[in-house]
């Protein structure tokens, strides 16, 4: 890994690295104590350490946060859980949206909404495990928001929708009843967030010369149909007075584009934030990821010049120190 004028990243896309650091009064004693490394969270917008305490005094006023993470990363996970808890015991009135379920579910989600079913139904009547790896990590998460009285709502696109934009040549090339899936408008002239998925796509060992623009449709595809489905809710009289907590990869979020800038384009002035959760070097590709992806190397100038935080704040864990042997 590159540090000062760029890093070497694979397909888990490093925000942020911190080298190890001592324990503070900003760590977290249980994360310290579980998993031996400590952890704090930052003000991007200040550059400052805060007290989760602080932050959470800000994401009560929210009406959307988001939660980019690494998918099917554990700590990650812990972490969403806590947040979802914490302001439910303050009495903000939430709901969850949830990138990893489609928005076509959703009548089974609201007979889990109404108590109706349990978690595992819920999994068996979507097909949760098939159509995303390693659900039963968002359990927790859903389980206490509905403890909570939050609704959980599905925000994706359907799988195939996405895939087939991907690799059948961009939105255009949809036929008219597969088109009817997705919002009437999706905005792909976005030329700030189109520099910066140029930047990342790459990752991928598919991303060819001609498939790229394809895929960056598939991206945006998916983040509109994710913020009209979140805004669909905010507007309606369930989800009037309520917080949505968004658990999303962090590619939808970085620096408030994507899904984010969709949802304020939908509803302007809407007060958001948005945190990012470091990988700290716990993500482990299997070979099969390996195999579908390539070394890129992104600069600390292409970055800058998108001239904004990456986000509102950041949790930062300590740094995994690996056995050589891995």
């Amino acid at each position: 890994m590159k540090t000062g004028s760029g890093r070497r990243i694979l397909l888990s896309l490093i925000v942020l690295h911190f080298a190890p650091f001592a324990p503070g009064q900003f760590a977290f004693a249980e994360e310290k104590a579980e998993t031996g490394r400590a952890g704090f969270w930052v003000d991007l917008y200040f550059g400052e350490p805060i007290t989760y305490d602080e932050m959470l005094d800000d994401l009560a006023a929210a009406r959307v946060i988001y939660l980019g993470e690494r998918h099917w990363l554990k700590r990650h996970h812990d972490i969403q859980m806590k947040i979802v808890a914490d302001l439910a015991k303050r009495g903000v009135p939430l709901v969850l949206g949830l990138e990893q379920l489609e928005s076509y579910q959703q009548p089974v989600l609201d007979r889990y909404n109404r108590g109706e079913i349990d978690f595992d139904k819920l999994a068996e009547l979507t097909n949760w495990e098939k159509r995303w790896r390693g659900y039963e990590g968002y359990r927790p998460i859903v389980e206490t928001a509905h403890k909570a009285g939050a609704p959980v709502v599905a925000l994706n696109a359907r799988s195939e929708t996405i895939r087939k934009i991907a690799r059948g040549g961009g939105i255009d090339k949809l036929d008219a009843e597969t088109r009817k899936e997705l919002p009437k408008e999706i905005q792909t002239d976005d030329l700030l967030y189109e520099k910066l998925l140029n930047l990342y796509m790459p990752v991928h060992a598919a991303a060819t010369p001609d498939r790229l623009r394809p895929m960056l449709e598939a991206q945006i595809a998916r983040d509109e149909a994710m913020a009209e489905a979140l805004c669909k809710f905010l507007n309606s009289q369930n989800g009037k007075g309520r917080t949505a907590v968004v658990l999303c990869g962090s590619g939808h979020v970085n620096y408030g584009l994507g899904t984010a800038a969709r949802v304020r384009r939908r509803i302007p002035n809407v007060k958001d934030r948005v945190i990012l959760l470091s990988e700290s070097g716990d993500v482990v590709l299997t070979p099969a990821e390996r195999a579908m992806s390539r070394e890129i190397h992104i600069t600390h100038d292409q970055l800058r010049a998108i001239n904004r935080p990456v986000a509102d704040y950041l949790h930062a864990t300590e740094l995994k120190v690996r056995d050589r042997k891995e």
